[in-house]
């Protein structure tokens, strides 16, 4: 039997890398005895989180436009001449049978040398709004694999298949690690738990937020699992202080923090709201305003339409975000409702769906 190669690029942030290395885990099941190397953007996050997952990575020397000129954008055409010449390197070395990317600047480079040589490709777009570089490489592309209705106005309707994001197969069962949650966390098993997610790398509105609302949730015996990101440790960790709160700069056990809570304040971003439905917790979101089309809100509100999620945008926090808030804990009723309803949008099968259809790239290459 043929030992199949798979290059997967996907990065920049946790949006990108963790459906990349979802799919890369699939594929291992399916084909034990495959090779797989990532490729990502040198000094990014995925050059640690990917060898973590026990996969190895190789960097290209890219980044994305600046909005505004800066020393920056005048070395984006060599970046971009650099990370093509190494990525024809790399396809000829490794000779994949299939290229995946999830988005980030440095699939760009990648799934275009691929598609010039010949290679499938499949792109996988988590937004409902997709980002530049996946729009450019929809051109080329064989598949593309989408979480969201109605984007053939971005993308070609023959090659576009709706199957949901991929998220970790561990968040599937949840409930069953509730016990071990609680000794994980080393939580008081007869407060509530509320977990606040800003994104890989932080959200600051939601850490003042935060930071500003610890007596509300001392008030309400409720303890805090914050995920602050890596860029806001050092300024909120006195918050500690509150035997209540834990902060964290990083979570890398999602099953468990997902099983120890109670109620979720998250961002919207495509792969977070995948995984929330799955999780299904009481969620209030908080989408950031600073995305291209603010295609968090447009995520946010999807599930909002169907009564599986509370909304708040950034400039009702400090009028409207303590009354939500008591809102919910003090009603068990509206917190079984909205759990149920969110559970009702999940995709548990989007994974599995995708390595589907790379498999059909790989069959018809072989044919």
């Amino acid at each position: 039997m043929k030992q199949y190669k798979f290059i997967l690029s996907g990065g920049g942030t946790g949006g990108h890398i963790y459906p990349a290395i979802a799919i890369a885990n699939e594929l291992k099941t399916r084909f034990p005895d495959a090779d797989f190397l990532f490729v990502g953007a040198k000094d990014k996050m995925e050059m640690q989180k990917v060898p973590q997952a026990g996969y190895k990575i190789i960097g290209l020397w890219i980044a994305g436009l600046q909005r505004r000129f800066t020393f920056v954008n005048t070395l984006f055409p060599i970046k971009l001449i650099s990370s093509l010449l190494k990525s024809r390197t790399i396809i000829k070395q490794f000779k994949p049978d299939v290229v995946i990317g999830t988005g980030g600047f440095a699939s760009g480079p990648l799934l275009q040398i691929a598609a010039l040589c010949g290679i499938p490709t499949l792109i996988q777009e988590q937004n409902s709004f997709p980002g530049i570089t996946n729009k450019l490489l929809s051109k080329r592309a064989n598949k593309i694999c989408v979480a969201y209705e109605n984007l053939q106005r971005f993308f070609p309707k023959e090659k576009m298949i709706l199957t949901g994001n991929p998220v970790r197969q561990d968040l599937i069962d949840i409930e069953s690690k509730r016990a071990e949650a609680v000794r994980y966390f080393d939580l008081d098993p007869n407060k509530k738990t509320l977990l606040v997610l800003g994104g890989s790398l932080g959200a600051r509105r939601i850490n003042q937020l935060i930071a500003k609302e610890i007596s509300t949730f001392s008030v309400h015996n409720v303890q805090v699992i914050w995920q602050c990101g890596k860029l806001y440790f050092e300024e909120y960790k006195y918050c500690q202080e509150n035997e209540n709160i834990q902060i964290h700069s990083f979570i890398d056990r999602m099953d468990l923090v997902y099983a120890a809570a109670d109620f979720v304040i998250s961002r919207a971003g495509a792969s977070s709201v995948s995984e929330l439905c799955i999780v299904g917790k009481p969620v209030i979101f908080i989408p950031s305003p600073n995305v291209a089309e603010d295609h968090q809100t447009k995520n946010a509100q999807a599930v909002v339409d169907k009564n599986g999620a509370i909304l708040l945008k950034e400039n009702q926090l400090d009028t409207q975000f303590s009354v939500v808030f008591e809102s919910l804990v003090n009603d068990p009723e509206k917190q079984k409702e909205l759990s149920e309803n969110i559970k009702q949008l999940a995709l548990p099968e989007a994974t599995k769906q995708i390595v589907d259809e790379i498999i059909k790239l790989v069959q018809i290459r072989k044919a």
